[in-house]
């Protein structure tokens, strides 16, 4: 793969594993690499959030076994985040609120809080690697990857990061807001969230612009 900056290019060899891209970029001078992805975006119901993480260079602080927190068990990705905020070198993370998400439109609402995630890192980078599309508005040069998450070891350090703390987020909203399940579906359109959406109504956590949110809406104002 070749990354063009310019009238300059960063060539990523064949082969050289979910580390290659950031040591390219760090070899042309670009490092630190941030990684940067979310979670929640398809949820209907709880907040966006997005993480961004600079994983450490040196072999004592190496994390096996990153990848794409979707194809995780929940177990796996609990140990891999306790690790990520052990050795890595930066982290953070941001939540977007659902009525936030409603007001700015989940596109942007994602793009923002990618940018706030990687504003807050305690460490500068020097380029910004993100799962699927850029970000736009960053003080650094980046570029979005397609399926990030999956081949490049830092997107995938933010993708777990992002997983597990939204989840946290929806376990302790299961108490907050009894009778929807949010800490079994998390938020998302599943059958049986949708039943209980439909029988009980939209809660203040659920995200009015999504088609089958205001169905239920409707159902309970009739």
């Amino acid at each position: 793969m070749t990354v063009h900056l310019g009238d300059n290019a960063v060539t990523v060899r064949v082969g050289s594993g979910p580390r290659g891209h950031e040591r390219a970029l760090t070899r042309a001078g670009l490092g630190p690499v941030a990684g940067c992805d979310e979670a929640g975006r398809g949820a209907c119901a709880g907040p966006l959030v997005a993480a961004a993480v600079i994983l450490d260079d040196r072999r004592s602080a190496r994390i096996d076994g990153l990848a794409d927190s979707k194809t995780l068990s929940a177990t796996r990705r609990q140990r891999l985040f306790d690790v990520i905020m052990d050795k890595a070198l930066a982290v953070s993370w941001v939540r977007v609120e659902a009525d936030e998400c409603d007001r700015l439109g989940i596109q942007e609402a994602d793009i923002s809080a990618l940018r706030r995630a990687v504003a807050r890192l305690e460490v500068e980078p020097g380029y910004v690697l993100s799962d699927g599309f850029p970000v736009d508005g960053l003080t650094v040069p980046d570029l979005g990857m397609w399926k990030g998450d999956a081949v490049c070891a830092c997107v995938a350090a933010a993708s777990i990061v992002a997983k597990v703390a939204r989840d946290r987020i929806m376990i302790a909203m299961d108490d907050e807001i009894p009778g929807y399940d949010f800490a079994v579906h998390k938020g998302y359109s599943t059958p049986a969230h949708q039943q209980r959406l439909e029988e009980l109504g939209p809660s203040s956590q659920h995200r009015m612009t999504y088609a089958n949110v205001r169905r239920a809406a409707r159902l309970h104002s009739s």
